[in-house]
């Protein structure tokens, strides 16, 4: 079996489009605006307008959630595009267990807060404008993933 067929079954085109689309949307952010457009912060912005932690409440999330939450409906709208032009409506399902992702996305926003940001904001913007502990970052993501995937593949064999 083609290895490229194993691990793209559906093609690598559209991986490929959507990452330029990302990056392009991206350096578009900044070039236009200044701003850096990373997924945690946003996510934080977002929520400071219905908790009143302290966490929340930082100025560096009051004071930029209005453009990043328009950011954030922006991917929302994106995606809902992305669905209807190149996935035709077509229902989108996967075979992980809701228990599975669940408990991914905790470890995945732990390691977001931990990492003092997400892959958007170290991989593209961090790597984007040359930062080292970005590089850091992303290095140290990217091992995390090879790991727990080859181990998670061995244990599900």
């Amino acid at each position: 079996m083609n290895s490229t067929f194993s691990l793209f079954p559906l093609g690598w085109q559209h991986y490929l489009l959507g990452g330029l689309c990302i990056g392009a949307g991206v350096a578009l952010l900044f070039v236009c605006t200044g701003l850096i457009g990373g997924m945690s912060t946003v996510f934080s912005s977002s929520w400071s307008y219905v908790l009143r932690r302290p966490f929340f409440q930082q100025e560096r999330f009051t004071a930029s959630r209005a453009w990043r939450l328009v950011y954030a409906l922006g991917l929302i709208l994106g995606t809902f595009v992305w669905w209807l032009g190149f996935a035709h409506g077509a229902a989108q399902s996967t075979s992980v267990p809701v228990w599975q992702l669940l408990v991914g996305g905790f470890f995945v926003g732990y390691g977001a807060r931990l990492g003092n940001g997400c892959t958007s904001g170290h991989g593209i913007c961090g790597l984007g404008s040359l930062q080292w502990p970005s590089l850091l970052a992303v290095l140290t993501f990217m091992a995390t993933a090879f790991v727990t995937a080859n181990l998670v593949a061995r244990w599900l064999a």
